[in-house]
């Protein structure tokens, strides 16, 4: 029985998996193959290539192994750049706008920020 449940689940994840890598999905990729994951739409997937149009602007053609669903919801762990800044604080996402563009969060020293989505990333 558990077997079943082993293989159903890879199932599912894999299923997940390439479905989040056709054109026009929202998805986190690895930019650059770094340590953080950043939220895009799939541009275009030939083969194993797939061409990510970033929240922020940038555009990067990487692996599809470098590429997830896009996951964050309310309690996401999240680093953005406070008021558009250089540099990333820790904190969680409290709130999404009707369209997913826009972000509440609360940063972990107590401050709070409406923010687009290409102001953050994830571990």
């Amino acid at each position: 029985m558990n077997l079943k449940l082993l293989v159903l689940v890879v199932g599912v994840l894999a299923c997940a998996s390439a479905a989040a890598q056709s054109r026009g999905d929202w998805v986190l990729g690895q930019w650059r193959g770094g340590n953080y994951w950043f939220p895009g739409v799939v541009q275009s997937h030939v083969g194993d290539k797939v061409t990510i149009l970033y929240d922020d602007g940038t555009r990067e053609t990487l692996s599809s192994k470098l590429v997830r669903p896009y996951t964050w919801t309310l309690g996401t762990r999240v680093d953005c750049r406070w008021q558009g800044g250089t540099t990333w604080y820790p904190g969680k996402i409290t709130g999404v706008s009707k369209d997913g563009t826009r972000i509440d969060i609360l940063y972990d020293d107590g401050d709070r920020e409406n923010i687009a989505t290409g102001g953050c990333r994830s571990h």
